[in-house]
């Protein structure tokens, strides 16, 4: 199936708004424009922890869809994976894994979560592999929070072989956030901000989403870089 087809089947099976940002169709081109491409400073990204709900069986989740039966505002989630090993050339073949929470704050595959049990559940987690540009995109929900954290989203990245290069956390900027979380569906604004965030406050330049661009309606694009020693 066609990107183009890919996306129609989405809008019209996925609970999230209604019109998806349009940088699905065009994450593959190699575009000047595109912040992307912007290797800036050849340093691996700061790693992070994996969180207490890691992703369990990654393998099992291929997929550029990780909604599941979550509702929330639409969010398109775009990365490249450069390796710093190579003067921070696109890395292909890499595994992308990546987790989040619910608008509410939960995560599914776990039990104790605020609204319950999810043990059952696997939305919101998947894997891609990166294309020759280095890139991969999920289709998801902004995240909601839960206490003691700030919004953000969990990342893996592991070579063609499954070995680890880089576990990592994008953090989202609060303006955006405080919009997101005053709709319908998610619990109000945040109660910690990024400075104040216990893994974002010593790298929270490194862990802020490159660009964020969008609205609640027709949804929002994350783009981000990440760059690994492959």
């Amino acid at each position: 199936m066609n990107r183009k087809g890919f996306i129609k089947k989405v809008g019209m099976g996925a609970m999230i708004a209604p019109i998806l940002p349009t940088a699905l169709v065009s994450c593959d081109k190699n575009d000047d424009n595109d912040p992307t491409t912007n290797q800036g400073n050849c340093t691996v990204s700061a790693a992070e922890t994996d969180g207490p709900f890691p992703i369990k069986t990654p393998a099992d989740r291929v997929r550029e869809n990780i909604v599941g039966n979550r509702k929330g505002v639409a969010l398109m989630i775009n990365l490249t994976i450069q390796n710093t090993n190579k003067e921070c050339a696109a890395l292909a073949d890499a595994l992308v894994d990546i987790w989040q929470c619910d608008a509410a704050g939960n995560y599914s595959e776990y039990n104790n979560q605020l609204d319950g049990n999810f043990t059952n559940e696997h939305f919101l987690r998947g894997r891609q592999t990166t294309n020759a540009n280095g890139k991969v995109s999920f289709v998801s929900v902004y995240p909601g929070w839960y206490p003691g954290r700030a919004p953000h989203l969990h990342l893996e990245i592991r070579n063609g072989s499954g070995k680890s290069l880089l576990i990592t956390q994008i953090a989202f900027p609060e303006a955006i956030s405080k919009v997101v979380y005053a709709t319908q569906g998610y619990k109000g604004n945040f109660d910690t901000p990024n400075t104040s965030d216990g893994i974002f406050s010593d790298s929270l330049t490194h862990n802020l989403a490159d660009s964020l661009t969008g609205n609640t309606t027709d949804g929002y694009t994350l783009t981000k870089i990440i760059k690994v020693a492959g």
